[in-house]
């Protein structure tokens, strides 16, 4: 069987779930990408979605909805995206199989392209939804 391109814990549901309720907009959902910066080279972007792109790939999970844009997606294979809460800071959290380094204050990762000549030896297949 297939996977997506990201999962999402119960928690990462739950809080896009209160995001999406929470919010002034019409909202639908979230959407997750990643661009140039911060000392390791590249960080995570999350934005709310008011108008779904169709070439954003589609994850869902008991109603929330998290859109992945298509720059990302090669960078993203096989994340699980989950939300956690510390003493000193809450947020998502990103177990990326791509990710090849952080800097020291988790703002910035370092990520490669997943190896798609990999995941066809191992018999994935990318599911594209959207």
């Amino acid at each position: 069987m297939g996977f997506a391109v990201m999962t999402m814990t119960d928690g990462a549901a739950s809080r896009v779930r209160e995001i999406v309720e929470n919010s002034a907009s019409d909202a639908q959902g979230i959407r997750v990408g990643i661009k140039k910066g911060g000392c390791a080279g590249m960080e995570y972007t999350i934005n709310l979605v008011t108008d779904a792109n169709p070439k954003d790939d589609l994850i869902e999970r008991d109603g929330a909805r998290v859109w992945v844009e298509p720059a990302a997606v090669l960078y993203l294979l096989g994340t699980e995206m989950g939300f956690e809460i510390t003493s000193l800071r809450s947020g998502f959290t990103f177990s990326n199989p791509n990710q090849t380094s952080a800097c020291g204050c988790g703002e910035s990762v370092e990520l490669k392209a997943a190896d798609l000549a990999a995941l066809a030896e191992r018999g994935d297949a990318v599911v594209r939804v959207g």
